[in-house]
């Protein structure tokens, strides 16, 4: 069992930035990738960065460049570095943890969440 807990929302203006992170507890050993989506109000969850166990990355284009997803394995934690914020960057943040207890079970974890709004 996989639990995740986010942190780092906040209100934010338009150009600024925040971190958000991630921590897991329980079996992190089981996790073969890890990221976060987000969901805007009146709109559908969208993938926003992803990370894998191996350490390759990806972005949603409308994030490319101003994001970055990175890890301290010690704590861990995962983070979300948002830079050049914008108005439409405003969402519920969830983190998101996959991964393989035995062979053929797998699972995914979600975060309870964490709000962002970016003001003008």
């Amino acid at each position: 069992q996989v639990q995740l807990v986010e942190s780092g929302g906040g209100l934010v203006q338009a150009g600024g930035s925040l971190r958000l992170s991630c921590a897991a507890s329980g079996n992190t050993a089981s996790i073969n990738a890890i990221g976060w989506y987000r969901q805007a109000p009146g709109k559908q969850r969208e993938s926003v960065a992803g990370l894998s166990s191996g350490g390759s990355t990806n972005y949603a284009d409308s994030v490319k460049g101003r994001f970055t997803i990175s890890r301290d394995n010690a704590k861990n934690t995962v983070y979300l570095q948002m830079n050049s914020l914008k108005l439409e960057d405003t969402a519920v943040y969830y983190c998101n943890a996959q991964g393989m207890v035995v062979a053929g079970l797998t699972f995914t974890t979600w975060g309870q969440g964490t709000l962002v709004t970016v003001s003008s």
